[in-house]
């Protein structure tokens, strides 16, 4: 009986302490969730969380055009094989985006992340065109994880333009629901790739971030669900709301919805999910100065190829549909201005206008 009582002692005391290494640990916050539901509906939602105005603007980048790693003589050189359309950070990098197989990336802030030591083995990424790389050259996870597991290049991560440290990590998902989280710590790749990684945030790893979630299924949302701001708090709530919203036509709401039609529905689903989880503009912690209030969030409806976008500073959601689009090669990079509070509504792929392409943040090695 004592041996017993000593175990549970011992796992009593373990989860406490992973709970307190994550509630310890304040990074900037992000949030990305995958549904997956009837007639092969597949949407990925996401949070962008800063600690300020990221002077984001919508791009329009069609394939065939030829990029770099942005990192030196050394850089990844590759053409896009496919268009996408994706939002930038200090137009600096793409931060979120789809392409036009459904492919969606997340670029999410991880304070745990190391990129290890340049390898002059290898060609250099510098991590803010890590997100366009995946977009440009993928059209599935499967096809993505099968190449990035062969670790192809480095990643150099500077420092973002408003100083913080470039330490981040990626999600990926397809039009079929499978998913993948790429993150570097101690300077090694690791992958989760598989259809039951459907949340992200942001600290502490992501091996963590499940083991902290299986013990809260334990205790059950509909009984308690952690209230904070924080990412550990975070995933575990939007992991529960996720499986608790209708996966099926809700006969109780579909009535309202427009076109009655279960594709909107599940939209307005996933973006109602991605609100409960954000943190209220303008919220400050000052002693947790790295929780950040959300500032945009994006719906990826995979199935259709539309992508929604919704201010936190702005009454409209607006959305791009990337049929009506041209991503061939040799058409023009477009851009549609939103850093000045500028307000759109309703179907803006008509909106965007011709544009010089944006600088990718470069990086050098040591």
């Amino acid at each position: 009986m004592n041996i017993f009582k000593s175990k549970h002692a011992l796992r009593r005391l373990l989860c406490s302490l992973l709970i307190a290494a994550a509630l310890a640990n304040t990074a900037q916050a992000c949030t990305r969730t995958l549904y997956v539901g009837a007639d092969n509906t597949v949407i990925t939602g996401r949070n962008m969380d800063w600690k300020e105005d990221m002077s984001s603007n919508l791009w329009i980048l069609p394939a065939g055009v030829k990029r770099d790693g942005a990192a030196g003589a050394r850089s990844m050189q590759w053409i896009a094989k496919y268009g996408s359309v994706v939002v930038t950070g200090y137009e600096a990098g793409s931060t979120d985006g789809m392409n036009e197989k459904g492919l969606v990336a997340n670029l999410l802030y991880l304070a745990e992340a190391d990129f290890g030591k340049p390898d002059k083995k290898r060609p250099l990424l510098s991590i803010s065109t890590w997100t366009q790389y995946v977009l440009d050259n993928y059209a599935t996870v499967a096809e993505a994880v099968d190449t990035l597991r062969a670790e192809p290049f480095q990643i150099l991560a500077p420092s973002l333009p408003d100083g913080t440290e470039g330490t981040l990590h990626l999600s990926i998902s397809d039009a079929t629901g499978d998913s993948a989280i790429f993150e570097y710590i101690n300077g090694r790749l690791t992958i989760h790739h598989g259809k039951q990684y459907t949340v992200m945030t942001n600290s502490p790893i992501y091996e963590k971030q499940l083991a902290l979630n299986e013990y809260w299924k334990t205790i059950g949302g509909m009984v308690f669900l952690p209230g904070t701001n924080r990412a550990s708090d975070r995933f575990v709530r939007a992991s529960f709301l996720l499986e608790a919203i209708s996966k099926k036509p809700d006969p109780h709401y579909i009535k309202g919805v427009p076109e009655h039609s279960f594709t909107y529905q599940a939209v307005a689903g996933v973006l109602s999910l991605q609100r409960a989880v954000s943190v209220p503009l303008g919220l400050t912690t000052p002693d947790q100065p790295n929780i950040s209030s959300t500032i945009w969030r994006t719906v990826s409806d995979q199935k259709n190829l539309v992508y929604y976008f919704d201010s936190a500073t702005r009454p409209n959601t607006f959305w791009v549909s990337l049929s009506k689009l041209d991503l061939k090669p040799g058409a023009p990079i477009k851009k549609l201005v939103i850093e000045n509070g500028e307000v759109f509504s309703g179907d803006v792929s008509s909106e965007f206008k011709v544009a010089k392409p944006f600088l990718f943040l470069p990086a050098k090695a040591d």
